[in-house]
């Protein structure tokens, strides 16, 4: 097995193939969705896979269940203010309403004023 390296002697980590890490080991996503974080411990491992798409090699960074801490709960004023960004990336330039959906950053302004047609003045 090409990344198959548990002493971490050639690659200065422990490291294993794709899919094949051992228990006690969870990647951020995986942490995340067990409401974990990886609460400033350093990486204990990682995975590393040929991609078929990019044409190299790809890598994802372990950390240990044990040292994990829960997430932080949102406080009153984080979720007012990501309210109040998300409301912004919503609401149109032009017409100044909000469209229900994100404003494309290509268009700049919602659907319904890029496709109306400028009026000559």
């Amino acid at each position: 097995m090409r990344f198959y390296d548990p002493s971490g002697a050639r690659y200065g980590i422990p490291t294993f193939p794709y899919k094949l890490a051992p228990d006690g080991y969870a990647t951020r996503r995986q942490l995340r969705s067990r409401g974990l974080r990886p609460g400033g411990q350093a990486v204990a491992a990682q995975l590393m896979w040929r991609s078929r798409r990019t044409r190299g090699v790809r890598v994802a960074y372990l950390y240990r269940l044990e040292l994990a801490l829960p997430v932080r709960p949102l406080t009153a004023a984080k979720r007012a203010a990501l309210a109040a960004a998300n409301s912004a990336r919503r609401t149109c330039p032009a017409c100044r309403r909000d469209a229900g959906y994100v404003i494309p950053s290509s268009l700049g302004t919602c659907v319904t004023c890029a496709d109306t047609p400028a009026r000559a003045a």
